[in-house]
């Protein structure tokens, strides 16, 4: 054990200027990284609270739409013939329709919009970090060059 063996990190350094490679400064590498790191936690924050409001308005669906079949059978009276018993039955499926259509597309607005910030998070982290290695690049060329 005659001699210190050098780090991996110098190993990388040596590599690099031996491949004329421009130089990375290593803790500003780390600091982009653990931005990176940030943004995804901050999406999948964003998705799960998507995900809670999407939960909580078909719990909403549900509960309205046991409320409103609860009423509507409560107050059918099979009274009269076929002529009065199938107008009935045809508003209450027009009813369940309209109101099925429209809690699907509120849904459908919640899931949009949870998923469209969570990628806009990722989008703008992404463009800043592209935006951190020009700049990295750039100023490590012109280091090397003075």
């Amino acid at each position: 054990m005659a001699g210190t063996t050098p780090s991996f990190i110098d190993m990388l350094r040596k590599f690099g200027s031996d491949l004329n490679l421009p130089r990375l400064q290593i803790d500003k590498v780390i600091e982009s990284h653990r931005r990176n790191i940030e943004a995804i936690g901050s999406s999948a924050g964003a998705l799960s609270d998507g995900a809670k409001s999407i939960a909580e308005k078909q719990r909403e669906v549900i509960e309205s739409m046991l409320r409103e079949a609860s009423t509507m059978v409560r107050d059918f009276k099979p009274d009269g013939g076929v002529a009065t018993i199938i107008p009935r039955q045809v508003e209450f499926a027009r009813k369940a329709f309209d109101f099925t259509v429209q809690n699907t597309r509120e849904i459908a607005e919640l899931a949009n919009k949870s998923t469209a910030e969570a990628l806009k998070i990722l989008q703008d982290r992404m463009q800043t970090g592209l935006t951190e290695i020009r700049e990295s690049v750039a100023k490590g060329s012109s280091e090397d060059r003075s």
